[in-house]
């Protein structure tokens, strides 16, 4: 049964409801929906699934781009209703010419809504009934030792485990009339208790070789050739063992006639103990964090390299310039989805080229589609800038953080409430956590705030001591526990540490683990779970591309799987590293941000404590649109 059908425009003003469905639907799935979907670029999805305390629905919705408008229907998930797409299209279809956007009030819709539901229904029985009486017998085709399968027709659909049926025979039909391999149409269907043919004699009656059969003799012939290459092998191995080798001393290079270094190693100098005597704090000769710095961007060099490039083309194609130019022009008053494709498949291959994840560019282009789709084209509008145009204001509502992302305040507010603002950092190995943490500590001891180090990887062989080199170059207080300890107990005892000597911060750096490694995910959930920090920050690498959506959907699923509470703690925001040596491959941020729904708080971009700056939208936006 259909819970809910709304009827809104773009703006957020309820233009008409059913008000026989008025049931009161459990939580927000409208809201929800609009805030996870429509305004995450998100819209081109087929459905959203919403779960609330004791129901769960299913969200369906179509859009009039041209007059601004939402059509949304709700139904319980369990119920798999197939008239609901029909009827938001009829629905859609006969609003769109009652509508006007003086009115505000739209009862004469109901006897309208309630004509087209029945006929969605009678409609919808009507295909289920069909379905029904051409629905293929069920089979399971037996594999027997030696036998060929090719060519074998699948009489209907496999006999699924837990008791769920075929799809009300969609699978069969969507096998019927399908060409095989051997030449054969799929329309014969095998009855109970026959046995099927087998791949061998099928292939003999049609008069078609069987191209799928394996050939013994080419095994043969290729265990041969195997087993020659790997002697050659083995015989240059062992006259390589038999001959002695050279140890190869590296000589310095001289330069013209320069004189030698004559020190090489620039190390600081190391006592006996194994202490470094430092006299000073290095760090602070580094200048300013770039956190701090303003970037300013050269939007008019740009845009002046652009009018050159376009004038050196226009010149170059002289003849024809007018026709070209109108050809691009869109032929229809109203966009459609064919005119649209071309557009959307060069500016997805120019995202996926950005280092863009496929998964993440293919939705954002579906949903670009479904914002444009039957929208009026302006006069003299290229539709290539019309579609660039709509993607550039969805990377830049993606991008732009939807919460305060100022973590000095957030410092202050807890120091008022006479506690320590705590931030664990978490990610995959060799991402650059510790090295980073640094740097974020550099930047807030800028600020005159104290911090404190937690050396929780207890995992790592050499992180404790690595950490605590860091500590030694800021000057800082570190709270170590040494290796094979329980990191969530280390955090603990350091934030009760930091609360008896005053820290404001402590920075709290965690294992590298891989995202399906379970063992490591449930340490880091009950560090998480028992600690509960301020920010939970996901270091990751801006190198990745299809790999940081798993990584981030694992790492967040994870989190919430293996926590104990009813409502974990995930990923609060990102850190992204090594953004000094992309070029101008940025995708990986906007794939992190997208799959997540968390802002890129601090981006890493070089070797130096200072190294350290906030993301430019802008930048990005126009970085990956170039």
């Amino acid at each position: 049964m259909l819970e809910q059908l709304l009827i809104f425009t773009r703006g957020g003003l309820i233009l008409w409801t059913c008000k026989e469905l008025g049931n009161a639907l459990r939580g927000s799935p409208i809201d929800t929906l609009i805030r996870s979907c429509l305004l995450e670029e998100r819209s081109g999805a087929a459905s959203y699934n919403y779960d609330a305390p004791g129901a769960s629905y299913t969200l369906k919705w179509t859009f009039h781009n041209e007059l601004g408008l939402v059509f949304v229907a709700v139904y319980q998930r369990i119920l798999h209703l197939l008239y609901v797409d029909d009827l938001l299209s009829m629905v859609k279809q006969e609003f769109s010419e009652i509508y006007d956007p003086k009115r505000t009030s739209y009862d004469d819709f109901d006897n309208i809504f309630q004509q087209l539901k029945k006929e969605a229904e009678a409609r919808a029985e009507e295909m289920k009934k069909s379905k029904q009486v051409g629905k293929p017998v069920n089979n399971q085709l037996g594999r027997k030792q030696g036998q060929v399968q090719n060519g074998i027709a699948d009489g209907g659909n496999k006999k699924k485990s837990g008791g769920e049926s075929g799809n009300d025979g969609r699978d069969g039909d969507k096998f019927r009339g399908r060409p095989l391999e051997n030449g054969n149409l799929n329309n014969n269907h095998v009855g109970k208790g026959e046995v099927p043919a087998t791949g061998n004699a099928n292939g003999k009656e049609n008069g078609t070789s069987n191209t799928g059969a394996f050939d013994v003799n080419k095994l043969q012939k290729l265990r041969s050739k195997g087993g020659k290459k790997t002697e050659t092998v083995v015989n240059k191995v062992s006259k390589a063992v038999a001959e002695p080798k050279k140890k190869i001393t590296k000589k310095n290079r001289v330069w013209d006639d320069s004189p030698p270094e004559s020190k090489l190693d620039f190390t600081d100098p190391v006592s006996e103990n194994g202490e470094q005597n430092i006299s000073a704090v290095v760090a602070a000769d580094q200048g300013e964090s770039m956190m701090d710095k303003e970037e300013i961007i050269s939007s008019d060099s740009e845009s002046e390299e652009e009018d050159t490039g376009k004038d050196n083309k226009t010149d170059t194609r002289k003849k024809g310039w007018f026709s070209s130019m109108f050809q691009s022009i869109a032929g229809k008053s109203n966009l459609e989805k064919s005119d649209l494709e071309p557009a959307l498949k060069a500016l997805k291959d120019r995202l996926m080229t950005k280092n863009v994840a496929e998964e993440i560019a293919e939705k954002l282009c579906e949903s670009v589609a479904a914002s444009l789709e039957g929208k009026r084209l302006a006069s003299f509008t290229r539709i290539s800038s019309t579609v660039q145009a709509a993607m550039e204001d969805a990377l830049v509502r993606i991008l732009t953080p939807r919460r305060s992302i100022d973590i000095l305040r957030d410092v202050h507010s807890a120091k008022e409430h006479g506690k320590p603002y705590v931030v664990v950092f978490v990610g995959v190995n060799g991402v650059g956590k510790s090295t980073n943490l640094a740097k974020v500590a550099y930047w807030l001891l800028q600020h005159n705030i104290n911090v404190m180090m937690a050396a929780c990887d207890t995992f790592r062989s050499g992180a404790v001591e690595q950490l605590r080199t860091h500590a030694r170059r800021l000057q800082i207080p570190i709270f170590e526990k040494g290796y094979e300890k329980d990191p969530a107990i280390v955090a603990k005892e350091a934030i009760q540490e930091a609360s008896r000597n005053g820290s404001d911060v402590v920075l709290v750096d965690t294992a590298g683990r891989m995202q399906d490694n379970e063992p490591l995910m449930r340490a880091l959930s009950k560090l998480i779970y028992v600690n509960n920090p301020d920010l939970v920050l996901f270091v990751g690498e801006a190198l990745v591309g299809n790999d940081a959506v798993d990584q981030l959907s694992k790492f967040n699923q994870k989190l919430g799987d293996l926590s104990p509470s009813p409502n974990p703690r995930l990923i609060d925001g990102i850190l992204l590293t090594k953004f000094d040596t992309i070029d101008d491959k940025v995708g990986a941020a906007l794939s992190m941000v997208y799959i997540s729904g968390a802002p890129v708080m601090f981006v890493g971009c070089g070797q130096s404590y200072t190294d350290l700056k906030k993301l430019n939208v802008k930048s990005i936006v126009k970085t990956l649109l170039k």
